[in-house]
């Protein structure tokens, strides 16, 4: 069986009974559907203000189409638990894997005043990307194929659920569907952040911030996008 650690969710067999069969051509089945509570899924609370992040594996789909599927899980495996170990490190919580990427949140980033957990954001999404080598000596070790990707992070409204048969959380909202849009501005094994992020760490010491672009999207018209690394040393000498 091909497992991903906690981020992966074994597949739930469902079977259908006879009587349940019976019932989807009546309207017995609709009325039942109607009357029955809605308890799966809970919004734990109203909007909330967070930072988002997403890393996701550039050109997954040519590289696994060359792996057996004892190497396409190893190779999965091994990419979205250094990541999440990465995110755990940092405060961060992680929800999901979706595909090839790993979407996780920070939940003391709903404070603003906390600068340590924003920089906390910046500093997980630069710890992916500096152990890139170590990483891809993980996968040389096991045989496999190098692993590239990109980071994006962004800060904003989100709504957090539960449901009734997990202890995971899920989070929705504008913020993780902008995080995962600006995704792919980010240059392979580099980091995108959105314009409401850099607002709250562009007075941080230690990082140099470049307009990469900006992005038009329904909900946000010319949205500017920056990358982010470590401010260099300057030598006066």
């Amino acid at each position: 069986m091909c497992g991903f650690g906690y981020v992966y969710r074994e597949e739930e067999q469902y079977q259908k009974s006879d009587e349940l069969l019976k019932l989807t051509s009546s309207n017995e089945l609709l009325e039942r559907i109607r009357d029955k509570p809605i308890t799966e899924i809970t919004f734990v609370e109203g909007y909330t203000n967070c930072c988002v992040g997403i890393v996701d594996i550039v050109n997954s789909t040519g590289i696994t189409a060359k792996l057996v599927n004892g190497q396409l899980c190893k190779y999965y495996s091994t990419f979205l638990n250094t990541m999440a170990d990465i995110v755990r490190d940092f405060g961060a919580k992680v929800l999901k894997n979706i595909g090839d990427s790993l979407l996780y949140y920070f939940p003391e980033t709903s404070f603003t005043d906390k600068k340590t957990a924003f920089r906390n954001v910046l500093e997980c999404s630069l710890a992916m990307i500096d152990n890139h080598t170590a990483l891809n000596q993980k996968m040389y070790n096991e045989d496999l194929p190098d692993v590239n990707y990109r980071v994006s992070a962004d800060y904003g409204n989100i709504l957090i659920a539960s449901s009734f048969n997990s202890s995971i959380e899920d989070i929705f909202g504008p913020t993780v569907n902008l995080c995962a849009k600006i995704n792919s501005i980010a240059k392979p094994n580099k980091i995108a952040i959105g314009g409401d992020l850099y607002l709250n760490v562009k007075d941080l010491d230690g990082y140099d911030f470049d307009l990469i672009k900006t992005y038009s999207s329904g909900l946000k018209l010319e949205y500017p996008v920056y990358s982010i690394i470590r401010s260099k040393v300057k030598k006066w000498f």
